[in-house]
């Protein structure tokens, strides 16, 4: 396991599903289904990491090995009751956003990397 805070992904390309969010007042459950499904996301195959950050907006990036496994992670049972809590119950307003990611790097990377 990674000693940073960033999803251990493989060379590029990936796919990034970018979901940014406003929540509701309180929490109604929130926290435990938010943990929940980190959890099954990790057990999906072509699961390759997460990330996420909430202060007024959260982001919540998943990062996966191809189409195919993001959209098969988007028709598992137990997400789409999740789903359907977070337009009902969790959240004032939230894009999903899906990208492949072409470049990879960091501060230790090769300048080759940043091109």
């Amino acid at each position: 396991m990674s000693s940073h805070p960033f999803a251990d992904t493989p060379a590029p390309p990936y796919v990034a599903v970018i979901f940014t969010s406003v929540r509701t007042p309180g929490d109604n459950g929130y926290a435990v289904m938010a943990a929940s499904m980190a959890e099954l996301a990790r057990e999906q195959p072509g699961f390759l990491g997460i990330e996420s950050a909430r202060e007024d907006v959260g982001i919540t990036v998943s990062y996966w090995t191809d189409q195919a496994a993001a959209q098969g992670w988007k028709q598992v049972a137990a997400h789409l009751v999740a789903q359907r809590r977070g337009r009902d119950v969790w959240y004032d307003d939230y894009r999903v956003r899906i990208a492949t990611v072409e470049r990879d790097y960091g501060p230790d990377s090769s300048p080759l990397d940043r091109d």
